[in-house]
């Protein structure tokens, strides 16, 4: 029989009965009405944490804790920690009776702060179980396993940042953002090696992305995860921060102090695959409840991981869920979405006979399809002034497009051809540049097919790669030359800018996330002097509309010339909606100097040169313009005007012309 409430107080439904036959918990307690449960079956209910997990709250005078669990092939379910011994027998829930597979109970005596798991035994093979809380908002550090009770209680100081965000955060913004491991940015060697926390890192790294010019940070997972060497992208805890570095008011203050100080935040999240461990997702109530039980759907053969069952409405609205609950209850500015081509294709990672085509015979997964879309109509419909960026890595159409003209509706598209086709023109020896670079010139023609953003990201500085400093050919010098030269390359090429840390700074070893950066490089005036020019990079690109308005669209940008192959010059134009205002980058990828070259303009008058990656204060050589030319009338490049210029060797210039 149902229970039917008496009357409904602030959200919680009261028992008709104090207590069940065991004397300890409370049953009929829930923060689930008819209609939660109605949207849950149907699989729209985007705000499961308000309902599901573990509450703090009072019911007649008795302080205790509300858990609520999905478990719908579940026998029994009881609710075990230090309160009770671990005891499953002390503490039962109570299945819902209206078929929705909920069990909940009210223990009364359990505090905030207290260790938990669900100790199911299934229907099935006699399996039995000890389980963290899928919504649990705390954990236990690890290797500790146990979900912790706990509130999200916090004052927010970030109302001028949430008012305005819809500026800082539109496709027509400066984005530049600022990669960040939270584990290795900086640590306390003097302490053992040990993590800063989030508070202690709140005013280091703030005050460090404003010196250096970023607009946003973006951290590498920090939902739970057992395993560090993951770098989070193996996740247990999709609602909650790790409490390696502290607890969820931590990350609260973590975000709030970087708001108040006009930085944005951006989560990396991973809807695509969870670890094995036996305390999450993984054959959660002796069924694979979360992920398929074929194993040629289930299982990513890359990470040796499960793959989420995205056909199960269940399934798509706990992740749904997740990426609400980051925008709603932690203010975060948006979301990169982790491999994204691993759920749109169904052969990804597998060979011949290892997967199953869909219904049409193609490889693509028509249930993740769906799901993407829904989760961005979602997002955007709910958080207007976000963004969710797509790392995909194929050419699959119309990923950053809305959905209803057919795309599946991202905000951003990580360029992944740009990244890999520059970064391997770029180790090439400049002797040779001159017969690869079409690399560096064909990215142009399919730049607006997609929002893009240009990332120089973790995955580039790991597993062997190197450091960025370390890709570039010749001596000390040219190297630094060559890394300010593809960093100012970047920041000429339309699209959102992106730079994993260490990188700004020319960090000469491989990234390795058990140690801090080598800080102690800047004590070297080379090191200084790319810091410095990321630095006014990032100021440059901020303060020119030109540089940054139209990065999604061709009305922003315009060949000069990419036919100079033989010369290894290539120099084009950006543009903003005012067109007033126009910029000119040249590139001269090899390391011999270019004197009296001549470069065809749209107009007359004075060429500003406002930006040198060969400035002294750099780490140049010093060739340069003293400050800018005049526009003669000399035919050049289809034009009726031109500059002669002096070209410095492995340097990038941008000039500024206004009217």
């Amino acid at each position: 029989m149902l229970y039917k409430p008496k009357k409904e107080r602030t959200g919680v439904y009261k028992p008709e009965k104090m207590k069940d036959k065991t004397g300890n918990v409370l049953h009929g307690v829930s923060l689930l009405t008819d209609h939660d449960v109605y949207l849950f079956k149907e699989g729209n209910h985007f705000k499961l944490y308000d309902k599901l997990g573990s509450h703090p709250m009072t019911i007649d005078g008795r302080k205790g804790i509300l858990f609520a669990v999905w478990a719908p092939n579940a026998e029994t379910v009881s609710v075990i920690g230090d309160f009770n011994g671990w005891k499953p027998d002390v503490h039962p829930l109570k299945v819902r009776g209206d078929e929705s597979g909920i069990w909940e109970a009210f223990v009364p005596g359990v505090e905030k702060g207290t260790p938990y798991k669900y100790h199911i035994a299934s229907r099935y093979n006699n399996y039995r179980v000890d389980k963290g809380d899928p919504l649990a908002f705390y954990w236990e550090t690890p290797p500790r396993t146990a979900s912790v009770a706990w509130d999200l209680s916090y004052e927010w100081g970030d109302d001028d940042w949430m008012k305005n965000r819809h500026k800082f955060n539109a496709s027509d913004a400066p984005f530049a953002i600022y990669e960040v491991h939270l584990g290795s940015w900086k640590r306390c060697p003097e302490e053992g090696n040990r993590f800063l926390t989030y508070r202690e890192i709140a005013h280091c790294l703030t005050e460090y992305v404003k010196e250096t010019g970023f607009t946003h940070v973006e951290l590498l997972p920090v939902m739970e995860h057992p395993f560090y060497g993951s770098w989070g992208y193996q996740t247990v805890g999709y609602f909650a921060p790790t409490s390696r570095y502290g607890t969820p008011q931590d990350f609260m203050y973590l975000i709030d102090y970087l708001h108040k100080n006009g930085i944005g935040v951006i989560l990396d999240w991973v809807p695509s695959h969870f670890p094995t461990d036996e305390h999450g997702l993984a054959y959660f109530d002796g069924t694979h409840l979360y992920e398929h039980a074929d194993r040629r759907k289930g299982h990513h053969p890359d990470w040796d991981t499960y793959i989420f069952n995205l056909g199960r409405n269940e399934v798509k609205e706990f992740l749904i869920s997740s990426g609400h609950f980051w925008l709603d209850k932690y203010h975060v500015d948006g979301f990169r979405v982790d491999a994204v081509a691993s759920m749109l294709y169904l052969d990804y990672g597998r060979n011949d006979g290892e997967w199953i085509p869909n219904k049409y015979g193609g490889n693509e997964s028509i249930k993740a399809i769906t799901f993407l879309k829904r989760f961005n109509e979602a997002v955007y419909r709910d958080f207007p002034d976000v963004q969710t960026i797509a790392e995909e890595s194929t050419a699959w159409p119309m990923v950053s497009q809305p959905t209803y003209v057919g795309g599946l509706g991202f905000g951003m598209k990580w360029n992944m051809g740009w990244m890999h086709d520059t970064l391997d023109y770029f180790s090439k020896d400049p002797l040779y540049r001159k017969y690869h670079q079409n690399q560096l010139t064909f990215s142009i023609w399919y730049a607006f097919s997609e929002n893009f953003l240009l990332p120089l990201s973790h995955d580039e500085v790991v597993h062997g790669k190197g450091a960025l400093v370390g890709k570039m050919p010749g001596n000390e010098e040219q190297k630094s030359a060559n890394l300010r030269l593809l960093l100012g390359y970047m920041y000429g090429h339309p699209g959102k800018k992106l730079l994993f840390m260490g990188g700004e700074f020319g960090q000469w070893r491989e990234w390795n996330h058990d140690e801090s950066l080598e800080w102690h490089a800047l004590q070297y005036p080379s090191h200084q002097g790319i810091q410095r020019w990321v630095k006014d990079l990032n100021l440059f690109y901020r303060n020119e509309p030109a540089m940054h308005e139209l990065d999604f669209a061709m009305e922003g940008f315009e060949w000069i010339d990419f036919h100079d192959w033989e010369h290894g010059i290539i120099s084009f134009i950006r543009k903003g909606k005012n067109t007033d205002a126009i910029i000119l980058v040249i590139c001269n990828l090899t390391p011999i100097p270019r004197y009296k070259y001549r470069v065809g303009v749209p107009r007359g008058g004075f060429w500003e040169e406002v930006i040198n990656s060969d400035s002294e204060v750099y780490g140049g050589s010093g060739h340069g313009n003293l400050g800018g030319v005049e526009a003669t009338p000399v035919p050049a490049h289809g034009r009726d005007y031109s500059i002669s210029l002096t070209l410095p060797p492995l340097g990038v210039l941008f000039f500024k012309s206004e009217t």
